[in-house]
């Protein structure tokens, strides 16, 4: 018989068992309780020497929800345990430790903007977590305790937006931008949807994981009204989708908001391809779709959290084929220093000449495909139709866009004719 997926609510660590169910229940209760000391770590874990010791580490502060906390148990090996609990191995530099390893402050025109890619950006809205992930990859910004920006550092934020017509999605993050307060967070995205470039607003978040019941039939019933807004989430393990987790997706896409995740490999948590498929079907079946599988990146501490290149690609490799496109996370990696994603596919061409290419497929079967010859490849007709607005995609960061007719023009404007 095939394996039905099931989704059971989250244990409860015996620390929290006199907690009332109200309580619980509550994300700003979950977040005033959240373990932040030895003290209070040592009563939900039995620490390790090596894990003990790591309190003592003041470079990254150190916090976990009592809803994750539960999710986690003694075991040393435990997946969720090594997302959670510092390690004293943080203190160590073995192979590539970087502050800021996505080259961010490179690309940081305004104090809460991180312009990389042309029509999109990052708009840091907080820097506060209620979970601390031990290979956090903006360790530069994060846990500074400044939960929303000062008034001037967000309007110049506002204001570069409005300022780079080309600019076409807004992604929230931070710190996690579901910290904030309902009221914060309409204000941010009611001021958004006052640009008229702005066609998509995006929210990374990692709330529906360690924190569930931040996602409300309030909250998300007022973010509808001001969509196309997506939801990037992030799952790392199959052990991460509960009962509460699943209620929690559940309400953002039966709203009309599109859920994405991408999950971080992470050594001796989830590089293996066994696990990967487990967590990309649960999402997929969720209706969210696995979008990134990222090697981690190298920051500050996350050595030992770290896999290899090869590692990752094997697990690509296994994966492909077996799984369903659609549960299929792209690998990529970030180029250090602001060098942008790369992505890896497996590649399966064992010969190449002129306009003829050889295969081996992931099962075995071998073909060649011929193409037609240059010669006789023709551009369609209605280029011109489009050349305008993809030449203004491409200079977006420059300068916004060019001049001509599609200058002054935005996306639904346009969609309209």
């Amino acid at each position: 018989m095939p394996m039905k997926l099931t989704f059971n609510p989250a244990p409860i660590n015996p620390l929290f068992y006199e907690t009332q169910v109200s309580d619980w229940n509550s994300w700003n209760w979950q977040i005033r309780n959240a373990l932040k000391t030895k003290e209070q770590f040592e009563k939900a874990f039995t620490l390790k020497d090596s894990e003990a010791a790591a309190f003592d580490n003041k470079n990254f502060q150190i916090q976990v929800t009592p809803y994750y906390a539960s999710l986690a148990s003694d075991h040393p090996e435990d997946p969720i345990r090594k997302i959670l609990m510092p390690q004293e191995k943080e203190l160590k530099v073995t192979y590539q430790q970087m502050l800021d390893p996505l080259g961010e402050k490179n690309n940081n025109p305004s104090p809460r903007i991180i312009h990389r890619y042309p029509d999109r950006l990052l708009f840091l809205v907080t820097d506060y977590c209620s979970v601390y992930c031990r290979y956090c990859t903006r360790k530069h910004f994060t846990g500074k305790e400044q939960v929303f920006p000062k008034a001037d550092e967000y309007q110049d934020g506002l204001d570069y937006i409005r300022k780079h017509t080309g600019i076409r999605e807004v992604i929230l993050s931070g710190g996690d931008p579901l910290t904030l307060s309902d009221q914060r967070l309409l204000q941010v995205v009611k001021d958004l949807r006052q640009i008229e470039h702005v066609e998509i607003i995006r929210i990374g978040t990692r709330m529906p994981v360690v924190c569930p019941m931040r996602i409300s039939e309030s909250l998300v019933s007022e973010l509808k009204k001001y969509g196309p807004i997506y939801f990037m989430l992030h799952f790392n393990h199959p052990k991460e989708i509960t009962k509460e987790a699943r209620d929690a997706v559940s309400l953002l896409v039966d709203n009309g908001m599109p859920c994405f995740n991408q999950m971080v490999l992470l050594n001796g948590v989830n590089n293996d391809a066994s696990i990967v498929q487990a967590l990309s079907r649960r999402l997929l079946y969720l209706r969210v779709k696995p979008y990134y599988m990222f090697q981690c990146d190298p920051s500050e501490g996350t050595d030992h959290l770290r896999t290899s290149v090869e590692d990752s690609l094997q697990i690509q490799k296994d994966l492909w084929g077996n799984l369903s496109g659609l549960a299929m996370p792209n690998l990529s990696l970030d180029i250090p220093n602001g060098g942008g994603k790369t992505s890896y596919v497996p590649n399966f061409e064992t010969f190449k000449d002129n306009n003829i290419r050889s295969y081996v497929g992931w099962d075995g079967i071998s073909a060649d495909y011929i193409s037609p010859l240059a010669s006789e490849i023709k551009k369609p007709i209605d280029v011109s139709e489009y050349q305008a607005e993809w030449d203004s995609l491409k200079n977006a960061k420059l300068n916004s866009f060019q001049s001509g007719e599609f200058s002054d023009k935005g996306f639904q404007e346009i969609i309209s004719e």
